[in-house]
């Protein structure tokens, strides 16, 4: 017999706006080799933002994959910038949940798996796979990944209601809560201390080799030659407060008054960031346009490509995140370049990359300690001392090694199930 399991995930190929989707979509990979067959219940395209079709190849073959009726209520059901509250809740693609119950219920009568399993970001998959959960009577786990309520998060109080319904079934319903960072799971043991300690599980984020196999082959090297312009690359969002690089950029400016850098020993790449406007509008008050390029979204081994041939890499990550492991830093690590931190010793990201090697860490909100780190860094990365990860030993932080841990997982919560 099969051992089957349903994967209900919002971010799956051909989506491009969030980097989430390779946590699902190694998993539904890798997982046949530890003796598990995935099916993938996802969204329809036109709920998706941005799309591309650069990862579709990479979508197993033959796997059965729903992608359910699904919209995007700011998008499709918006007149004059506004759209009815209750289709909103608990997000923008709540109808999501009515088509994705329907078409999941037939893929358990079809496929007969022995688990759900759901994933964090999108609140709606964790209500998803709680319905489906209680009207199939399957095992469910709760993929969290990161939190979901924080004080004052969410801000809007019929969504914060909604986030906390929908956390508090997953720590009470579920078979198995998961985490990628071992601070959410303290967070969340803390707040329900009447659960049971052997619901609560991490699985961390990862890196996959074969897409950095490929990376490789368009990427270039790092020049050689002595005084070149050292590109410093941060790749994805940057949050306005988790990752606010306004002291970062106050830092630039102190710089480049000394006389330490200017545009032509130093660049700083922000790609993709989601917030160019505001962070634009911050450079050219601190009158550091010329040192900083704000580049747009490319497909993701393009950006692989990018990591493989910067001189160093930037992480930002604020000591209200500290809970919480930034996907891109296990990406950071495998390219083997050195890596400046912005963020809190005492977090999670900073533990993680204390225990790879990394101790090229200042406090995101520290212009000063960012300068002088900053000055140190670059000088470390032009004589060749910066810190850095070989491939052998970011091995640990695969995304294969990560599907073991969930294969683990899934063989524990079936373990005495009969096949339905």
């Amino acid at each position: 017999m099969v051992n089957r399991v349903l994967l209900v995930a919002f971010h799956y190929p051909p989506v491009r706006e969030s980097s989430g989707l390779q946590r699902t979509l190694k998993f539904s990979q890798y997982l046949p080799e530890f003796g598990w067959e995935p099916a993938v219940l996802s969204a329809h395209p036109r709920a998706y933002v941005t799309t591309g079709d650069e990862q579709l190849h990479e979508i197993p073959a033959g796997m059965p994959l729903k992608r359910a009726f699904a919209f995007d209520t700011a998008r499709h059901f918006a007149l004059a910038g506004r759209y009815p509250g209750f289709l909103a809740l608990p997000d923008r693609w709540a109808p999501w949940w009515l088509g994705a119950v329907v078409s999941g219920l037939a893929l358990i009568r079809q496929l007969r798996p022995r688990a759900i399993w759901s994933t964090y970001p999108i609140a709606t998959a964790h209500l998803i796979g709680a319905t489906l959960a209680r009207l199939s009577g399957l095992p469910w786990i709760a993929d969290m990944r990161d939190s979901m309520t924080e004080p004052g998060y969410p801000e809007e109080a019929a969504k914060r209601r909604w986030y906390l319904r929908i956390e508090r079934w997953a720590a009470e319903r579920a078979a198995k809560v998961v985490f990628t960072a071992p601070g959410a799971l303290r967070m969340y043991a803390e707040r329900y201390p009447h659960i049971p300690a052997e619901r609560w599980a991490v699985i961390g984020n990862g890196y996959d080799e074969e897409n950095f196999t490929r990376a490789a082959a368009m990427a270039s090297a790092p020049p050689a030659a002595p005084g070149h312009q050292l590109r410093l690359v941060h790749s994805g969002i940057l949050y306005p407060s988790e990752r606010d690089p306004r002291p970062f950029f106050a830092a630039l400016a102190e710089l480049r008054r000394r006389g330490v850098i200017d545009a032509a020993n130093l660049r700083i790449v922000l790609r993709a960031t989601g917030h160019d406007a505001l962070h634009r509008e911050h450079v050219a008050a601190a009158g550091i346009a010329d040192l900083v390029e704000f580049a747009p979204s490319i497909p993701y081994e393009a950006a692989l490509a990018e990591m493989l041939a910067a001189d160093g890499l930037l992480l930002f990550q604020a000591a209200n995140c500290n809970h919480q492991i930034p996907a891109k830093l296990y990406e950071y690590l495998r390219a083997g370049r050195p890596v400046f931190a912005l963020t809190d010793r005492a977090g999670d990201t900073a533990t993680t990359l204390l225990q790879a090697g990394i101790d090229t860490l200042v406090p995101l909100d520290d212009a000063t300690a960012i300068a002088q780190g900053l000055e140190r860094f670059v000088a470390r990365v032009r004589d060749g001392s910066a810190p850095a990860v070989t491939p052998a030993a970011a091995a640990a932080y695969s995304r294969y090694a990560r599907t073991r841990e969930l294969a683990v997982l899934l063989d524990e919560v079936t373990s005495g199930r009969p096949l339905r």
